[in-house]
């Protein structure tokens, strides 16, 4: 049980990285084309989206993927309170 949950916890962990990656490659221009910025498209935006929908951009400014960083923690954390409930 326990090896189950430090898997979810490092995969959460990367996914959280991938995101924070995938929004700095914004600030560069043509990093999103690269094919490791098409590889962060692909498995970031299908996440993203639902919150795009909900949160509009404030000007220049897309407050979204902080919100699902956050999402992304407080599922963790959620993670870790039902692991010691289990155990």
């Amino acid at each position: 049980m326990y090896q189950l949950y430090v898997i979810l916890d490092y995969a959460i962990m990367i996914y959280t990285y991938a995101l924070i990656a995938y929004i700095f490659m914004s600030w560069f221009p043509g990093a999103r084309e690269s094919s490791f910025g098409v590889f962060l498209a692909k498995i970031s935006e299908p996440f993203l989206e639902p919150f795009r929908k909900i949160i509009p951009p404030l000007g220049m400014i897309d407050i979204s993927p902080i919100v699902a960083i956050l999402v992304l923690n407080f599922a963790r954390s959620g993670l870790v309170q039902l692991f010691r409930m289990i155990v």
